[in-house]
């Protein structure tokens, strides 16, 4: 088949592999949303533990990122990819089979183990097989995949739960996980030369690293305070966003505004939709201008605006709470600029450990603001329980929603700062 003849055609069969297992990764990782009722009754936990049981897959997902971008880096997108989609869809059927919150927690976290060698397993890939103005449309596509992923964990997977239960649910995407599995493993390979074609006009050779080129580069990165700049950003906007549509987002409006969860989840599912437009959509636009640091400017700023609704008004019409998931979720494809920028500051050999640097800090930002906005729901919790379930007030959310705000305006400041600046040597160097 002319298809499997061509490198510009085959590569996009391998991306959607492992894209099909990104996919699973958010399903996973945003499912604690619409589970959040079935967890907290189920385990016996409050706010702060369910805070601790989301973020337990976030924590590990963080800490494995610099060894993933070494991994992807010396053996490629296809074993690690592989490997990460089985382990992932192992640990999700340990989740499901929990007797208590200890183990909920540890089967999460070797959820993030599995799942967080995904993402940057397809940054490699894009690398290895998509010129370099290609680069930002491809994060975006990949971004607007998680977008797709997390539609699937608003309303999608409440109707499953109601229907089957959220054991079930969660197996029936862990068994097509180990399917993918396969897929990935068959179908993937690491570059062109390795799947037997010619290498592909302007792409950048990405050669194989050693350990200790892997530590060098490692040592370059420490020392980048563009890098540090970049990796806060990425902690203050990429968590927020994880934290609110795949966490406290249904929450709020169950408790707020008074709605089901079902119902709840259509709102996240705008913010999930919001992903699936907004990311390919900047990439794209990012990739034809030939800019990052503008779009990105430009997009915490709005960022900023939306999620300042809630802490000023407190209970916003639903429309408008609509509109603030609708442009969270949007808001993703100028995040992932950040992951272009540094990139594009490092050699090819470095792309993987260096991306991997930057996107650890987004998903400390997942480990870290579930955990605080559970804290502030808890110093003002009513004492009452309804079927189960712990109430929490309106000034509550209303603190809770702040520290994202907050965290986004912070971001969005050093977006500022890396702009403005005339001589970023100077400043920063």
């Amino acid at each position: 088949m002319r298809f499997f003849e061509s490198p510009t055609r085959y590569r996009w069969l391998g991306w959607g592999a492992l894209a099909l297992v990104f996919l699973l990764v958010n399903v996973h990782r945003l499912s604690t949303a619409v589970l959040s009722e079935q967890l907290t009754v189920d385990f016996e936990i409050t706010a702060s533990q369910l805070g601790t049981l989301h973020a337990s897959f976030f924590v590990v997902y963080a800490l494995i990122q610099i060894p993933t971008g070494a991994m992807a880096d010396r053996w490629g997108p296809r074993y690690v990819g592989a490997f990460g989609a089985v382990l992932l869809s192992l640990s999700a059927i340990a989740f499901t089979l929990s007797g208590g919150f200890l183990t909920a927690f540890l089967s999460r976290a070797l959820l993030g183990l599995g799942s967080g060698v995904i993402f940057i397993s397809i940054l490699k890939f894009a690398a290895n097989w998509y010129r370099a103005n290609e680069f930002a449309t491809m994060t975006g596509l990949t971004t607007g995949v998680a977008g797709l992923g997390a539609i699937i964990a608003t309303t999608p997977l409440a109707l499953a739960v109601d229907a089957v239960g959220w054991q079930v649910s969660i197996q029936g995407l862990a068994l097509f996980g180990l399917a993918v599995a396969v897929f990935v493993f068959v179908i993937v390979r690491n570059s062109p030369d390795t799947a037997g074609f010619d290498p592909i006009e302007n792409v950048p050779n990405q050669p194989s690293v050693s350990l200790a080129e892997t530590g060098g580069h490692l040592k370059s990165l420490l020392r980048d305070r563009i890098q540090w700049l970049l990796s806060l950003m990425f902690f203050a906007a990429m968590g927020t966003i994880l934290t609110i549509i795949g966490l406290w987002g249904i929450p709020y409006l169950v408790v707020v505004h008074e709605l089901d969860v079902t119902t709840a989840s259509y709102y996240t599912l705008l913010g999930s939709i919001g992903m699936l437009i907004g990311a390919p959509m900047v990439g794209w636009v990012s990739d034809r201008l030939d800019q990052r640091k503008v779009p990105l400017v430009f997009g915490l700023g709005l960022f900023t605006l939306a999620l300042s609704v809630i802490p000023v008004v407190g209970t916003p019409p639903l429309s408008v709470v609509a509109g603030v998931y609708f442009i969270v979720g949007f808001c993703v494809g100028f995040t992932v600029l950040i992951l272009a920028i540094i990139k594009e500051r490092y050699p090819p050999a470095a792309s993987g450990v260096a991306t991997a640097t930057v996107n650890g800090a987004g998903f400390f930002g997942a480990t870290v603001l579930p955990t605080a906005m559970g804290v502030a729901l808890d110093s003002y919790r009513t004492g009452d329980v309804i079927a189960g379930t712990v109430v929490y007030t309106e000034t509550g959310y209303r603190v809770a929603f702040s520290l994202t705000a907050i965290a986004v305006a912070c971001a969005f400041l050093c977006a500022l700062w890396l702009v403005l600046s005339d001589d970023q040597q100077s400043w920063f160097e």
